[in-house]
């Protein structure tokens, strides 16, 4: 009798996840014949601005409501190093290379309201990170870091092999899975209670506010929170020379489920998430626009 009971339990853990299924409502193609190849979309919480860069490292800012297109900088801006602050500024790194084949990085702030920009950290040798939070942003670097307040909220990021979370004005760090290559790609939850980031060779992990794990996803990269319960990441694959790969993943916080976006051979990659949109990039650098419903 004991052992039908655990198997009728089991039975009904399995039902909704097997009757979990998505539907990609609609997909678009972004920008066509107005800009070149673009990468590195970035979408804020809303879901109403684009951040991405051009093939040449220039920095640009889509407004869905007007369907308009500005130039945030034409400074070279490398990949993931732009973000939308929670006070509704831009935040990004640009780089310059000297004589000696040095490259300095430099912390910028662009405000979207008046399509000014500032320097807000001096050139300096070595990593600098722009960072989201909350209430405002912050840049990460060896020298001196930035903060635009007092208050910037709660934020995540990582450092090595090191995860670290904001929360009300607590800095905690926390390693909760070994990874001699490091950590990439951390972010807060929508409702500020977990963190997703990629491990090296583990792939996801989410942790809670405490740095205990939760989770781990797969090995998939650049998480992004679609909402409080899922996911989107790409799943790309290489032969050690170039990407022979590359897809759309939506997955669930929890690991119980994933689900195909886009195809393998699709070469689709570097997803965001916000407001209920999905855009992503192509190899060759073709933004879509994707939205999706989640039946369970």
């Amino acid at each position: 009798m004991k052992k039908l009971v655990v198997i009728l339990a089991l039975v009904a853990m399995l039902q909704p996840v097997c009757a979990q299924e998505v539907e990609v409502t609609s997909l678009k193609r972004l920008l066509e014949g107005v800009e070149g190849p673009a990468f590195h979309p970035v979408l804020n919480k809303s879901g109403d601005r684009l951040l991405f860069a051009s093939d040449n490292g220039a920095l640009k800012v889509y407004d869905f409501s007007d369907n308009v297109t500005q130039v945030v900088t034409r400074d070279y801006v490398a990949g993931n190093d732009a973000c939308f602050g929670g006070d509704g500024k831009v935040y990004f790194v640009t780089q310059q290379m000297d004589e000696n084949h040095l490259i300095y990085r430099t912390g910028n702030s662009y405000d979207l309201v008046t399509g000014r920009s500032a320097v807000i950290t001096q050139p300096q040798h070595g990593a600098v990170r722009a960072v989201s939070a909350t209430r405002g942003g912050t840049l990460r670097a060896p020298a001196a870091n930035y903060t635009s307040s007092d208050d910037i909220g709660d934020a995540a990021w990582t450092e090595g092999s090191r995860v670290h979370v904001i929360v009300g004005g607590e800095e905690r760090v926390f390693a909760p899975v070994d990874s001699w290559a490091g950590y990439l790609w951390a972010s807060l939850s929508p409702d500020g209670k977990r963190v997703a980031f990629f491990a090296a060779g583990k792939g996801i992990v989410i942790i809670d506010l405490r740095g205990q794990m939760l989770a781990m996803l797969g090995n998939y990269e650049m998480p992004c929170w679609y909402n409080n319960d899922y996911l989107v990441a790409q799943n790309a694959k290489d032969d050690g020379h170039q990407f022979t790969s590359s897809q759309i993943l939506l997955l669930k916080a929890d690991g119980t489920f994933k689900a195909e976006l886009t195809k393998p051979a699709s070469m689709t990659m570097q997803p965001t998430c916000g407001g209920g949109r999905i855009v992503y990039t192509t190899i060759d650098g073709l933004l879509y626009e994707m939205t999706i419903n989640i039946h369970e």
